[in-house]
């Protein structure tokens, strides 16, 4: 059998303008640029002192980072503020999983705990677009959806500045910098079951995984479709080897579970407590808490509102709850014409994905107030992208176009009206 050359072939494709404009490393500097700028003018608002290098309110990772570097896991210098820690024994721990904090330690060992949560985040989230743009021009992405690289621009600068990444991007603090470190982490995994070869695609998806699991628990079901992806690519070389690449796949998961659970027990004496019990949480949730509990069927139908419903424009009191998904983002439309012929079991095991990430986002109590957008649908969005890419390979540039500015000019204006 002959097989023709892709034409989307990066290797193979002259430098044309909309080939460099596509190019991760430019767009992930555009959107450090955009993010330095959003984050001057937050900076100016809340401390009168526009910079980039700022400390957050809330930089626990910082903290826990220097309590790793000292050999201990309470934090060794208590904040400020001590809000959403866990206070146990009279020590101050994080409920929020550790692997932010692991990231951050050499950082920490350089500069001191004083270094700046907030142009880390920017780092990350620079690096966020950038990972997504390497994933939509991987050869073997383009098998399964072939976009222009024009489209893959779009798409980069719709996810940077069009969805509820940008709002998360500038404030630092404990809440946002887990969600960016974990989209990276689940990029990392995608990338590395996309580019890997043999078993190393397997084992870079694996670790991906593990890391974004050891950041936001959740998140250990963003592997289905990395999984799904290397079965297909690779069920020809026979079961054994499918095994065995398999146990590869799930060995650094498995043995973050089991750190992760050691972790608890050495903290609160229980491998299945996190510190939910214990946390100094917001008064504005305290009611329900004692009512509810953390995770109840009760937070359902205000959790779905506010992240598929309600349009925060004009603007309520209520703005600060969240806003609808696919309203404030409208380009995300495209993901539902993804089950097509070609692409309809990549979308399938996308959608399957998405749907048991939204379990515990419509299960908590609090809707990721303060916020603008839903910012826990962070945790899908990049397979919602990866559908929508799917979805709009036929739509025209224009259209596309459309949608993102219109995304775009959304979240522009829900920073600027954001109350820090």
């Amino acid at each position: 059998m002959v097989h023709r050359l892709n034409r989307y072939t990066i290797s193979n494709q002259p430098q044309t303008a909309s080939n460099l404009f596509s190019h991760p490393i430019l767009l992930g500097m555009l959107a450090f640029g955009g993010y330095s700028l959003a984050t001057l003018w937050y900076t100016h608002q809340r401390w009168d002192a526009p910079s980039i290098f700022t400390l957050s309110v809330h930089p626990y990772f910082n903290y826990l980072a220097d309590a790793f570097n000292h050999g201990q896991l309470h934090l060794r210098e208590i904040p400020l503020s001590t809000l959403d820690l866990a206070l146990y024994n009279g020590r101050y721990y994080l409920y929020w999983s550790p692997f932010p904090a692991v990231l951050l330690m050499p950082f920490i060992i350089i500069f001191g705990a004083g270094f700046s949560d907030i142009l880390f985040s920017l780092l990350i989230a620079a690096t966020n677009v950038g990972l997504t743009a390497t994933i939509l021009r991987n050869q073997e992405f383009r098998r399964i959806v072939s976009l222009s690289d024009f489209k893959i621009a779009l798409i980069s600068l719709f996810f940077a500045f069009g969805t509820v990444h940008f709002f998360i991007v500038f404030r630092g603090e404990a809440w946002y910098t887990s969600q960016l470190v974990a989209y990276l982490c689940a990029a990392f995994a995608y990338w590395g079951a996309l580019a890997g070869k043999g078993r190393l695609a397997f084992l870079f998806a694996g670790i991906g995984i593990a890391c974004a699991m050891m950041t936001r628990l959740p998140l250990i079901v963003l592997g289905l479709w990395p999984g799904y992806h290397l079965y297909e690519k690779y069920k020809d070389r026979g079961r054994r080897w499918l095994l065995s690449s398999g146990l590869l796949f799930l060995f650094p998961i498995l043995l973050s579970l089991g750190l992760y659970t050691l972790y608890n027990y050495a903290r609160f004496g229980n491998p299945f407590e996190i510190g939910y019990s214990y946390h100094l949480m917001n008064e504005f949730f305290v009611e329900d808490y004692q009512k509810y509990g953390a995770f109840n069927l009760h937070y359902v139908p205000i959790n779905f509102y506010y992240q598929y419903i309600y349009y925060p424009f004009p603007l309520t009191g209520e703005i600060l709850m969240g806003g609808s998904l696919f309203l404030l983002s409208p380009l995300f439309f495209g993901a539902f014409f993804s089950f097509r012929n070609a692409t309809w079991k990549h979308a399938l095991v996308l959608t399957i994905t998405i749907l048991l990430t939204s379990v515990p986002i419509f299960l908590i109590m609090g809707t990721g107030w303060p916020q603008f957008g839903p910012r826990y649908t962070l945790d899908f969005t990049l397979p919602l992208l990866l559908m929508t890419a799917m979805g709009i390979r036929n739509w025209s540039n224009i259209l596309i176009y459309l949608l993102a500015l219109i995304s775009i000019v959304h979240y522009i204006l829900g920073i600027y009206i954001f109350i820090p």
